[in-house]
């Protein structure tokens, strides 16, 4: 029996007074008081456990934003494309101007009932995670199946970029062939400029290192190195070292499928590709950018990197830095600390050095926004912005003629 139950009983039926019960059971008089009204109002419920949940919650969201997101789960799991509670709340605040944290969207849809408990997996921080600086630093290429209408077999052949995810190009193909790689990786040098490197699996198409010595370079081998671009080759039976490109192509088939006209020839597939490549590059954001931005926005905030010449290498760096209280952000070149000037105005933003010999170029890590470009002069440490400081007030003195600075002589 709980206590607010002892209290009506002595209070109602023995009749002792308030105060007489209050003090012999230990409770305030007051609470007392206010039960015996809940009672009188209640009657036998107000001795029961009372809910803790407050009357009001002034941050939570609205009826028509819950509703949101409701559909937007369905409209996105419907279109094959990503709908887990980050990208909901990236929609959300880029097309619906409604601001609601992930942890919110993955409340509401797990009291929807659209959450489907997943097994548990292998931590991500057991991983060991790379990615390119720069845009065209580092291409990945693989192929997969996939089946028309017919259930006849087809293969696609893909390059996303490293760094940015950029879909750079996704072909379809009877039969992915060494032919067929080299076209598809000219046309996209064509297009986008020549990677610094390329990052592929062990397939005869890509590579004859494992083959044995027999036959010599392929085409895309020879093309490699007369462009001066780096080759790199992951471990057989280890496909985690080309996990983007794995990553993308299981995106790709899961809008593949979720199509409801599912291609009955090669030439219909490679339409819907092309549907799927804008929409992965310029409409869907990636959880994997800083600010899930779009694969586009990422390939097109940075300089590209191009193959090096090994005759006369550049010292091309990027780092990451954070502006000062007063404005500047330090660089050593050729072992010497300089300091280049950004402005008080950004004091404490997080930035990105894009450095090439002493051509620099300062953006900020999270907009992508160019805070300074300049040509770094060994000879000086301060490397100044060009703005003329203001003079403070407190050295500002009367002259006849008006305002002027220093001591009047």
């Amino acid at each position: 029996m709980s206590k607010a139950r002892l209290v009506i009983t002595a209070v109602t039926v023995e009749k002792r007074p308030v105060s007489e019960v209050a003090r012999a059971y230990r409770v305030a008089r007051s609470w007392a008081c206010a039960l015996l009204a809940r009672y009188q109002a209640e009657g036998e419920a107000a001795s029961g456990p009372r809910s803790r949940r407050p009357k009001t919650s002034p941050t939570a969201i609205s009826d028509d934003a819950a509703d949101l997101i409701i559909r937007l789960r369905k409209d996105l799991a419907g279109q094959g494309l990503g709908a887990g509670p980050q990208a909901i709340a990236w929609h959300l605040q880029q097309y619906h101007q409604v601001n609601v944290s992930a942890a919110t969207v993955s409340r509401y849809l797990n009291r929807a009932g659209l959450v489907t408990p997943a097994p548990a997996k292998r931590p991500k921080s057991s991983y060991i995670r790379f990615e390119a600086d720069m845009p065209n630093e580092r291409w990945q290429s693989d192929f997969t199946h996939y089946p028309l209408a017919s259930r006849t077999d087809t293969e696609i052949l893909t390059w996303p970029g490293d760094h940015s995810r950029y879909a750079l190009s996704v072909t379809a193909h009877d039969r992915v062939t060494g032919p067929a790689v080299l076209l598809a990786f000219r046309a996209a040098c064509d297009r986008y400029g020549v990677p610094a490197s390329t990052l592929t699996g062990n397939g005869m198409v890509f590579t004859t290192r494992l083959s044995g010595g027999k036959g010599g370079r392929n085409a895309l081998e020879h093309e490699l190195r007369r462009l001066g671009i780096t080759q790199k080759n992951g471990k057989p039976n280890h496909p985690q070292t080309q996990g983007k490109v794995e990553r993308f192509q299981q995106t790709m088939k899961n809008w593949l499928r979720a199509q409801p006209h599912q291609p009955a020839t090669l030439a219909e597939l490679q339409s819907l590709l092309d549907t799927f490549a804008g929409i992965y590059n310029t409409q869907r954001p990636h959880r994997s950018l800083p600010g899930r931005a779009t694969p586009a926005t990422a390939y097109a905030a940075r300089p590209k990197a191009v193959p090096g010449d090994r005759a006369d290498d550049t010292h091309d760096r990027v780092r990451t830095d954070r502006i000062d209280a007063t404005g500047v952000v330090t660089l050593r070149h050729n072992g010497r600390l300089h300091h280049i000037g950004i402005g008080r105005a950004h004091a404490g933003t997080r930035v990105l050095l894009l450095v090439q010999d002493l051509d620099i170029r300062v953006i900020n890590a999270g907009t992508s926004e160019l805070l300074r470009e300049l040509i770094l002069n060994p000879s000086r440490d301060y490397q100044p912005t060009g703005k003329r400081p203001e003079v403070p007030r407190s050295f500002r003195t009367v002259h006849p003629i008006g305002w002027t600075s220093g001591k009047v002589k």
